[in-house]
């Protein structure tokens, strides 16, 4: 299987001209679009809690602290740990010096306070020593920052997780009737700040630039990697099997490497804010599928990067399974940006019946078979889950009511 997607990756290199549709909002700049996340964020300032705000590259970490900065406190209490005279006071935990740089302020922000060694042991200091300064540190990689001040900030501390635009965001943008002609845009080119307002050449000049230059800058320093190929080999790989089941032994056998391998790597991936996985939902069933996961990426545009593959919906041979991510990115956005807690699956059985995602909650489950265009879910398929899972509700989620699952 995994040859012949190889072999469909050199097909689609060619590129596809079409006229570019992304209509200019007059009058609000992206970094005037309201974040969901600002209003959690600001819910828990002055809580006596550092806030740490992860997320990947040029997804607009800094633009939003800037935002909560603007209106808490003063802008010139933002340090960019991209600074090294800026990482190297920081990286002294001297309490007496530490307070002379933060002087009066009542709310600081550290961005990019992964560039900080020891930042956790500095962080500790500052919120011992200045209670009442309120402090917001970002970071676009979990497994730096995140091990650095677990363990120093035990209790002190609370995490929030700041994705690409979500559908829901450009409401602020757009009308719904716009949000829908631009949907196929959006499937093709994804949602970071820098793409969504431009033309199709301009979108996908910016979107091969982040894929290439800066998405996985954190895991090559991280990991000091001698043969950086072999990550971008397997992020096409995984960029082909969306809405498949993964084997790992099977992408370390084409990879030419081991599985332990391939499982640091998707961890760091992970840890990256790339990719996410879906597990399936088995529960001691025989007929279950239980031990593959399926690996979907946060931004489809940079999945579509990833193998040059941006040509238009219509033309497309995985329309469907462009559309099933997509999907299921933007409802863990709508999940994680408002605060609801559920547990996630997809379903399979061994005999072919298959659901593509499930939520559970309130001790019941909500079956979701997500299709580009109108179809129906199979009756074999609820009634087989329906005999594992009694009192489920089953929904279609198409192209023309989407925005009941994303909004």
């Amino acid at each position: 299987m995994l040859t012949r997607l190889l072999f469909y990756c050199i097909l689609c290199r060619s590129s596809f001209k079409t006229i570019p549709y992304a209509e200019q909002c007059e009058g609000i700049a992206m970094n005037e679009i309201p974040r969901n996340l600002q209003s959690q964020v600001e819910s828990w300032l002055f809580q006596k809690k550092i806030i740490t705000i992860f997320g990947a590259r040029q997804v607009g970490k800094t633009t939003l602290s800037k935002a909560i900065l603007a209106r808490h406190g003063n802008s010139k209490d933002y340090f960019n740990c991209d600074i090294p005279s800026i990482v190297s006071r920081f990286e002294n935990p001297e309490p007496v010096l530490l307070k002379r740089l933060i002087g009066d302020a009542g709310i600081i922000v550290i961005d990019e306070a992964q560039k900080v060694n020891n930042i956790g042991l500095t962080l500790k200091i500052l919120h011992d020593e200045l209670p009442e300064v309120q402090i917001i540190a970002t970071g676009s990689s979990s497994f730096t920052l995140r091990n650095s001040v677990s363990e120093p900030l035990t209790g002190r501390g609370i995490e929030f997780l700041l994705l690409p635009f979500s559908l829901e965001e450009l409401k602020t943008l757009y009308r719904p009737h716009e949000l829908d002609a631009l949907l196929p845009f959006f499937m093709r080119f994804g949602l970071y700040p820098d793409v969504v307002q431009k033309d199709e050449e301009s979108a996908r000049i910016l979107i091969d630039n982040l894929s290439s230059k800066y998405l996985y800058r954190d895991i090559l320093e991280f990991e000091q990697l001698k043969k950086p190929e072999l990550l971008f080999n397997l992020l096409q790989l995984l960029a082909f099997q969306i809405g498949h089941e993964v084997s790992r032994n099977e992408l370390a056998n084409t990879l030419g490497t081991s599985r332990e391998t391939i499982e640091r790597y998707l961890d760091l991936l992970e840890k990256s804010f790339v990719i996410f996985r879906l597990k399936p939902l088995a529960r001691n069933q025989r007929n279950e599928i239980t031990r593959k996961e399926k690996i979907y990426f946060y931004d489809i545009g940079v999945r579509n990067a990833l193998i040059s593959s941006f040509h238009p919906i219509d033309l497309r041979q995985d329309t469907g399974q462009v559309f099933e991510n997509f999907m299921i990115a933007e409802r863990l956005k709508y999940l994680s940006y408002h605060g609801l807690i559920r547990n996630t699956w997809f379903w399979r059985t061994h005999d072919q019946k298959e659901i593509d995602y499930i939520e559970e909650y309130d001790g019941k489950f909500y079956a979701y078979e997500i299709k580009w265009k109108k179809g129906k879910i199979k009756q074999s398929t609820v009634g087989a889950f329906n005999n594992n899972y009694p009192e489920t509700t089953f929904s279609l989620i198409t192209s023309e009511n989407y925005f009941t699952f994303t909004e």
